[in-house]
């Protein structure tokens, strides 16, 4: 098959994968900190996602039946200037619904200040708001309210690490942390850091602009910010990854461990950044490790 007839295909089954999956809108009526009067389309262009201002989860629902199910809430990497909804969004909604896990996978407002206010915040309020709405309607999912985790890659990988570790203040202040705190928590490449020395400096800029503050810096630095309340954490990174540098995920490994908080830390030799649940990638026997710790920490928790 010729890469040309490979990439319609592939194009085609995601455009398919998208369409069958049922849409949420995270928020009812009007959405905090989106400017007023200003109207944008939402962009997508292979499978990359930005302008976003509705902000939604994609439903995957699991498939295998039952009551009191895990469910896990996917947000997609792209450095907070887009969302990659392919490889880091609509494939792990599939891997993990096969899996018995009930899947809803984020679509969040990046901290675009042409459209948001308190931009540095809006993507983890969002990211808070989905475990809240999940956790509110846990019943009618069949799932277990105390068994809700995020799984997050590179850029998305921070933010599921701030859901992890920024819960005792919700963004949106009607919210208990109770509501907000996920369960357990996974992390693929993820930068963690704002350490100029360590950091993926673009995910950086875009989150706190220009010139941040040093206190915004240190809030957004999360190894600093692990709490012996932090979820249990599995961290996957490779250790020739050229774009966000391994001693992100070290660092974080180590705070959880400093902390008393159970972390499985796995360092590919190989990989590179990003390779998400790709199957053709030469590590996509990661999926693998994924699978085992899922099922001792999530799937048959005790």
């Amino acid at each position: 098959m010729s890469k040309i007839v490979l990439s319609i295909f592939v194009f085609i089954v995601g455009i398919n994968m998208c369409a069958q999956q049922q849409q949420y809108n995270l928020w009812e009526g009007e959405i905090p900190y989106n400017k007023k009067g200003i109207s944008v389309k939402e962009i997508v262009k292979n499978y990359s996602y930005h302008k976003i201002t509705v902000p939604q989860l994609y439903h995957y629902p699991s498939k295998i039946k039952g009551d009191k199910k895990p469910a896990i809430i996917v947000i997609p990497g792209g450095g907070y200037v887009r969302e990659a909804f392919n490889h880091e969004g609509f494939m792990a909604g599939e891997w993990f619904s096969d899996k018995g896990v009930e899947t809803f996978v984020l679509k969040y407002r990046l901290p675009d200040r042409e459209l948001v206010e308190n931009a540095s915040y809006v993507p983890l309020m969002d990211a808070q708001q989905a475990i809240y709405w999940v956790r509110k309607n846990a019943d009618k999912y069949g799932i277990d309210p105390n068994n809700i985790g995020v799984i997050g890659f590179s850029a998305g990988g921070h933010l599921a690490a701030s859901t992890s570790t920024l819960f005792k203040e919700p963004v949106n202040s009607e919210l208990k942390s109770e509501d907000v705190r996920p369960d357990y928590s996974i992390l693929m490449y993820p930068v963690i850091s704002m350490d100029d020395a360590i950091t993926h400096k673009g995910s950086k800029e875009n989150l706190l602009g220009k010139n941040p503050t040093s206190q915004m810096v240190e809030k957004f630095t999360l190894e600093n910010q692990v709490s012996n309340e932090t979820p249990i954490t599995l961290m996957i990174h490779s250790s020739n990854d050229g774009g966000v540098v391994v001693a992100n995920t070290e660092n974080y490994a180590n705070s959880l461990v400093e902390n008393g908080v159970d972390v499985t830390k796995i360092i590919l030799p190989i990989g590179g950044h990003g390779f998400g649940f790709r199957k053709t990638d030469e590590i996509s026997y990661w999926t693998g490790y994924l699978d085992i710790w899922l099922n001792a920490n999530v799937i048959n928790k005790k």
